[in-house]
């Protein structure tokens, strides 16, 4: 049974509730999750009757408000919800990610009273799947060049367009797709099954295995102005819901870098070379040290931005922080943890190659790890150094 890595007990700073839910989240991991995630990151596909439990968990949409099906509770107990789901796989973390962050938060924030009631209870418990476009083929760090265009025709939009990269693309039922407009960016949420719209599964993928990911293709799709998110126009809308998700991301990262740690250091504890475990040797010490110091720091700054996120005073440049020092510290730490597992760190008999694969890609989406320092540096330099 998996304990956590807190070695400055910041969970002692936790609320019972909170406490609580780590529990509950870890065990589902544990008990329903991990038995099953292997196959099917060899088969490249996602444990689709576990969506209804992560409904039931309230892990979809954690802080939509219960009157639109979601618990209500609070931006830090989202984040050690994604911490406990990515320390399974960072296929996991992203469906909830994507569901809550990127799906669900769009249609809070700035879709029409009929849009909420009509979508958030079904996203919520996972009877729908949702996606996010906003990706595309030849536009990734700049959002502000995408082709996709949405022309208003009478009392509908008939949208033309691709979008790349689309995690639950394939499986979803709506998707929040943005296009530009002559208002400018304006959102759509663009429902299975209408003409013109194809999802199409991406195959060939190293990493995040254990998660759908798809091309979606618009063709003179026509979509009807009551399905136009109302409450929001400009890039300031996909960027609202990119930086929810970043935050996600930077708590679920430690979840993916403490899942390594642990397996390592009971590796390490256990691997008998020259006459004693290969703990007792000071270069395997060395690294599990960096590996716990670097958790560590990553913990403390993130329980901090969750704190400040609840109060009000978090901004996007602490979010890039966050997740551009999380995700890289995540992915150092899988590798020096292959390393400790040695011939058998390749082996999907442990779970540290299928993490180490999946932050490579955990690394560059969300805004890659160039883009986040971009961010920082123009918040304390005054400067921008995108153009």
């Amino acid at each position: 049974m998996y304990n956590g890595v807190d070695f400055f007990h910041l969970s002692d700073l936790f609320s019972e509730e909170e406490k609580m839910i780590v529990q509950t989240v870890r065990q589902f991991v544990d008990e329903q999750f991990l038995p099953v995630v292997v196959p099917h990151h060899r088969a490249g596909t996602f444990p689709m009757e576990l969506i209804p439990r992560l409904g039931e968990l309230g892990a979809l949409g954690v802080t939509i408000p219960e009157q639109y099906g979601g618990p209500g509770l609070s931006h830090f107990v989202y984040g050690l919800v994604m911490q406990e789901l990515e320390r399974g796989d960072s296929g996991l973390r992203s469906f909830a990610s994507v569901q809550g962050s990127l799906v669900m938060f769009p249609i809070f924030s700035y879709g029409s009273e009929e849009q909420k009631r009509k979508w958030l209870p079904v996203l919520a418990s996972g009877e729908k799947i949702g996606c996010f476009g906003l990706t595309e083929p030849d536009f990734g760090s700049n959002p502000g060049g995408m082709l996709t265009r949405a022309r208003k025709d009478g009392d509908q939009w008939v949208i033309n367009g691709s979008k790349m990269w689309i995690t639950n693309g394939s499986i979803a039922d709506v998707a929040v797709v943005w296009a530009q407009t002559e208002e400018g960016v304006q959102g759509f949420l663009v429902e299975k099954g209408m003409p013109g719209f194809e999802a199409r599964t991406m195959e060939g993928k190293f990493s995040l295995r254990a998660s759908v990911t798809a091309e979606l293709s618009l063709q003179d799709c026509v979509v009807p102005e009551s399905n136009r998110l109302p409450g929001v126009k400009g890039l300031r809308g996909p960027l609202s819901c990119l930086n929810e998700a970043r935050y996600g991301i930077a708590w679920g990262a430690i979840g993916a870098a403490s899942a390594c740690y642990d397996e390592a250091l009971a590796y390490a504890r256990e691997r008998v070379q020259f006459d004693r475990p290969i703990a007792g040797f000071q270069l395997t010490q060395h690294k599990l040290v960096e590996m716990l110091t670097e958790i560590t720091k990553a913990q403390t700054l993130i329980y901090q931005l969750g704190r400040m996120k609840d109060n009000g005073k978090a901004r996007h440049y602490h979010v890039s922080m966050a997740k551009r020092n999380n995700v890289a510290m995540a992915l150092d730490v899988a590798r020096s943890a292959r390393t400790i597992l040695a011939a058998n760190g390749i082996s999907d008999e442990y779970q540290t190659i299928r993490h180490m694969l999946n932050l490579e890609s955990v690394l560059t989406y969300e805004g890659t790890h160039e883009i986040h320092t971009l961010i920082i540096g123009q918040e304390i330099t005054g400067e921008n150094a995108f153009k």
